[in-house]
């Protein structure tokens, strides 16, 4: 990608709204390239006080729960409201599957249309380290950009969750009823992060299902420790499909948004993910400096090699590397 607008025309383009450009500065965040990182940063860095006034809300749910039905919906309603919707996706496997959210925006049409809204796919590179970084700096620009909701989705598994959880005000967890036992499937972990719970595809014959789901819920919730916040996780049923439901969808988050700002949660969080985020920066620039090393490239291979054959301790094997690279000229 050729770089063809200044970082100060860039700026400006985002902080008037210019979707344009603000599309062409997020794919320069997405971007490998050096020369793009480097003016990435200083868009980012530029945007950096105009951002933070957005509610960022987190989606999952188990494959077929009707994720962009819910989120076409909800992002309706949210535009209905008066506000702007960006709606990012996580998706570590994205460069394999093509990320589930490049047809969701075929399926959310309504939505993609419509000029309120910003639908992105998932970064199609990159460990799920490198596609939550660059989700969390694309959140800067969309939130300079006057975008004052933003919904980010998990589409992979396991640790994208938790990744999407680290850069969110509140995380959704989207489930169904009548798949037999209700608890199967769900890691207690993602129960524990959720802020709410939704039965989605509540309707026709399924709607008894989805009332004893409820119920379920609600009793394994009471189970876990009090949360930080003070915050008391609701269960709800839905049906995205029909739009019932989402009302009250949009009631439990605004209730949570005033209930964490008054006691001060709510600032308090995105402080600590921000030092959280700091942290996985430093390990993450530390790591690809590290390999990309020429000593270590050349050691690494025969101290592998060692280790299986018996004759090398993977500790001195570490010490080693982390001499060779301390040393570097």
């Amino acid at each position: 990608m050729a770089v063809k607008h200044s970082s100060k025309q860039f700026i400006d383009g985002i902080l008037s709204g210019d979707r344009t450009l603000l599309s062409r500065a997020i794919t320069l965040v997405e971007s490998s390239k050096q020369e793009h990182q480097d003016q990435a940063q200083e868009i980012i860095e530029a945007c950096l006080p105009r951002s933070g006034k957005s509610v960022r809300i987190g989606v999952t749910g188990v494959p077929g729960v009707g994720k962009s039905t819910f989120i076409e919906a909800y992002g309706n309603l949210i535009i209905e409201k008066g506000h702007k919707l960006a709606v990012l996706a996580i998706d570590p496997s994205s460069s394999r599957t093509k990320g589930s959210i490049l047809g969701d925006k075929t399926r959310m049409e309504t939505l993609a249309s419509d000029p309120r809204a910003y639908i992105r796919p998932s970064p199609s590179s990159g460990s799920l380290g490198g596609v939550a970084r660059k989700t969390r700096e694309s959140i800067i620009l969309f939130e300079a950009a006057g975008y004052d909701y933003i919904l980010i989705e998990t589409v992979g598994v396991g640790q994208s969750e938790t990744a999407v959880h680290s850069m969110v005000d509140f995380f959704l967890l989207l489930m169904l009823a009548g798949a037999g036992d209700e608890l199967q499937g769900i890691k207690r972990g993602i129960m524990e992060m959720a802020d709410s719970i939704i039965i989605n595809k509540a309707d026709g014959d399924n709607v008894k299902n989805s009332t004893r789901a409820q119920a379920e819920y609600k009793s394994a919730l009471h189970l876990f420790p009090p949360t930080d916040s003070g915050w008391i996780p609701e269960v709800i049923t839905a049906s995205a499909l029909q739009g019932d439901g989402v009302e009250n969808a949009w009631e439990i988050i605004d209730r949570y948004v005033r209930h964490t700002t008054t006691g001060g949660y709510f600032k308090e969080k995105r402080a600590q993910q921000a030092l959280f985020w700091l942290k996985e920066s430093i390990e993450q620039d530390l790591t690809n400096d590290f390999y990309a090393h020429p000593e270590i490239k050349t050691l690494l291979p025969t101290l592998k090699d060692q280790i299986l054959e018996g004759s090398l301790h993977t500790y001195s094997a570490a010490k080693e590397l982390l001499k060779a690279y301390k040393n570097k000229g």
